[in-house]
């Protein structure tokens, strides 16, 4: 029985450690890989990439139509094992966009970084893309105040800070403030925009994403409609 406490004591920590390692959602990147080979996505796509809020954004297809966009988000991950897999999941699509939300689990337990270290990650994200796609246009989403991650949010706001600073000393980089929306008069986090684990947005929360970032692509990458076809007009004659 000493074996088998030591397995349920020593399993959970070795799978935390895990989880942060680079190679972690090599999975998740195998599955993606498939589909693009079952489905082509189109070039020019806009790619949104990060960690499970936009893993989780089933309607993101639909919302952001008529914006062609694919959805590459892996649960879970950080920042750097985004840019650890931005080579499979980024860069092949050679996108018009790359729209990123990540960080938020790089500043929790157990990986527990510093604002610093999740700037310094995001800058080597930009570098990586703009070294092999410089007219990219690259988004962060801000990293989102929730319920379970309270005592995160002073982190979060020093880490949305040194972003936002960044990005507006920089082209086509540009920091997309989803944050100021989802708290209240008081600077808490609004309980009514997420599911039930007080963590992951739920519909609403999408639908506010949504009002938000779609305008901002919309305005940079304008979809023009298809002409119409007109009988031509014969003129009479007198």
């Amino acid at each position: 029985m000493l074996w088998l406490f030591f397995l349920l004591l020593v399993v959970p920590f070795i799978m935390l450690w895990a989880r942060g390692r680079p190679w972690f959602f090599k999975r998740s990147i195998r599955r993606f890989e498939a589909l693009d080979r079952a489905v082509p996505p189109k070039p020019g796509v806009i790619v949104f990439t990060g960690s499970s809020s936009i893993n989780y954004w089933n309607t993101l297809v639909d919302d952001m139509k008529p914006l062609e966009v694919i959805n590459r988000g892996f649960g879970g991950s950080q920042l750097a094992q985004v840019n650890y897999h931005a080579k499979k999941i980024v860069l092949p699509y050679r996108p018009r966009a790359v729209v990123l939300y990540a960080g938020e689990n790089d500043l929790s337990w157990p990986s527990s970084k510093t604002p610093q270290t999740v700037f310094a990650d995001f800058k080597s994200f930009l570098a990586l893309v703009h070294g092999a796609l410089p007219e990219v246009y690259i988004y962060f989403i801000s990293i989102k105040p929730s319920p379970r991650r309270r005592r995160q949010l002073p982190r979060q706001r020093e880490a949305n800070r040194l972003i936002e600073e960044f990005c507006q000393t920089h082209a086509r980089v540009q920091f997309i403030d989803v944050a100021a929306a989802m708290v209240n008069k008081d600077g808490e986090p609004r309980a009514d925009l997420f599911a039930g684990d007080a963590l992951h947005p739920n519909p609403r929360c999408y639908e506010l994403w949504t009002s938000i970032i779609k305008p901002i692509l919309l305005r940079q990458f304008e979809v023009v409609p298809a002409p119409t076809q007109t009988a031509p007009q014969v003129q009479s004659s007198r």
